[in-house]
């Protein structure tokens, strides 16, 4: 299936938007990712990936009219089915490489 197989960067855009829900847009999107990966996110290249999953069908974009001060919309991100198996897909992947490998101390193996 085109488009199961998540690189690094696509699979924390896509555990942000799982994680954040119904409050995942693209400044919060950053800032969920950056908080736990520890990293800093440059936007352009958040968008340029959100696009990317959205031509793979793996998230789908909603506007909402913001009621703030600065009268711009808001594209909220969604994950889709396809998104959601893909998601698990990888991370199950993930889950079965890592088991048995003996974590990290002081940041050597």
């Amino acid at each position: 299936m085109p488009g199961r197989f998540l690189a690094e960067f696509e699979l924390y855009v896509m555990l942000a938007v799982a994680r954040l829900g119904d409050d995942a847009y693209g400044a919060a999107i950053r800032d969920e990712i950056e908080g736990r990966v520890g990293r800093p996110v440059s936007i352009g290249a958040l968008y340029a990936t959100l696009h990317r999953l959205g031509s793979k069908r793996l998230v789908r974009f909603e506007e909402e009219a913001d009621s703030g001060r600065s009268g711009r919309a808001r594209k909220y991100v969604y994950l889709t089915a396809e998104g959601t198996e893909a998601l698990d897909h990888s991370t199950a992947m993930l889950h079965r490489m890592m088991d048995g490998v003996a974590p990290a101390v002081g940041g050597k193996r």
